[in-house]
């Protein structure tokens, strides 16, 4: 493993920790070279495919939904390690939900639904890419719906 500061591949294992349900192995690992600690994770590559709109396949990325998430969280008040739960609870539900392949609208929809519950600015962004907003009148339709349930909720 190489060492994000000094780019050594000269460390050690301090402790490793089963996390994520037995999903994943946490690692601290010590620098030899640099003498700085960092943490590497160790999960099960899944086989889980994606069916893109142009019906290609490609093996699921966490990385690109974590890459989606942060995008759409740029400048707001939402933590990394909230947006790494969101990813954890949205790769959950897809391989309990979906064997082989899952539809990108699946990965779309559920990343919609966590971001509508945690930042609606966020949603906003997310939706505008996803839905592929052309204009003004797409972020009106996507924001009524919103704009509403805000009224109807009494002040506190």
């Amino acid at each position: 493993m190489r060492c994000p500061y000094c780019h050594h591949d000269n460390d050690s294992v301090r402790d490793s920790r089963v996390v994520d349900d037995g999903k994943a192995i946490r690692r601290r690992r010590f620098c030899n070279s640099c003498r700085r600690r960092f943490t590497t994770f160790e999960r099960v590559a899944g086989t889980l495919q994606v069916i893109k709109k142009n019906n290609e396949r490609e093996p699921f990325s966490r990385a690109k939904v974590e890459r989606g998430l942060e995008l759409a969280c740029w400048k707001r008040k939402i933590s990394a390690e909230q947006r790494s739960q969101i990813v954890e609870a949205i790769e959950a539900q897809l391989l309990e939900e979906f064997d082989l392949e899952v539809p990108t609208r699946a990965i779309g929809a559920l990343c919609m639904t966590h971001l509508q519950d945690l930042d609606q600015v966020a949603y906003v962004r997310f939706a505008s890419v996803y839905r592929e907003f052309t204009g003004v009148r797409d972020f009106v339709e996507e924001l009524r719906p919103i704009l509403n349930r805000n009224a109807e909720k009494p002040p506190s």
